[in-house]
């Protein structure tokens, strides 16, 4: 990896975006970044949880990924909507403009302690091209673990393979941001409804 960080939340963040303070019960939040030898972009976010906050299974599964494309749609003010296209999803400016991300049919797999939904990442504008997938999944026994992770993308606004790190500063200093706040945002929602 070129660059990796790491970066942490208090539980009172988390607290504050639900509004709904006491509810929340986090054990504790992370992320990392990093980019690959190649240009691609790996990250991940995730949050430690007493409890879970859906059931292991595929009905489960399927929330955790339709969670994550409301809060999309929340946080920009619905500027980007998510489009289903029989089970794959396009990430549009008002719905109708150019696709900013496509992905591909959901993957779902559950046990009893392990349920996720995984997309590939097709392309759109944002991507410089197809490959890598963003992926929610929850784990545990008792507690819970639930995490966003992004594997193999070639954002469009990255540095590409060999060039100096600056050249992805747009990516770094916008789109990462964006899917940052969209994740701290998609664990609060999962929280907040399953103690609705």
């Amino acid at each position: 990896m070129r660059s990796a960080g790491l970066a942490r939340s208090s539980v009172a963040r988390l607290r504050a975006l639900t509004g709904r303070a006491g509810v929340v019960e986090v054990e504790g939040w992370a992320a990392w970044q990093g980019q690959r030898d190649d240009g691609a972009i790996e990250s991940e976010q995730r949050v430690a949880l007493r409890t879970p906050v859906v059931e292991f299974s595929v009905t489960g599964g399927e929330r955790l990924g339709r969670v994550y494309w409301r809060e999309v749609e929340r946080i920009t003010g619905r500027l980007v909507q998510a489009r289903n296209r029989q089970g794959s999803i396009e990430l549009r400016l008002l719905g109708a403009g150019p696709s900013l991300l496509r992905f591909g049919v959901p993957t779902i797999k559950a046990t009893t302690t392990f349920v996720c939904c995984s997309y590939p990442i097709e392309g759109g504008l944002l991507a410089r091209r197809p490959g890598g997938e963003i992926t929610f999944a929850q784990t545990g026994d008792g507690s819970a673990v639930v995490r966003s992770t992004i594997r193999g993308f070639f954002p469009s606004l990255a540095a590409r393979a060999g060039e100096p790190g600056w050249t992805g500063a747009l990516y770094n200093r916008v789109q990462s941001r964006i899917h940052l706040a969209v994740s701290r945002r998609y664990f609060a929602r999962l929280i907040a409804e399953t103690h609705e």
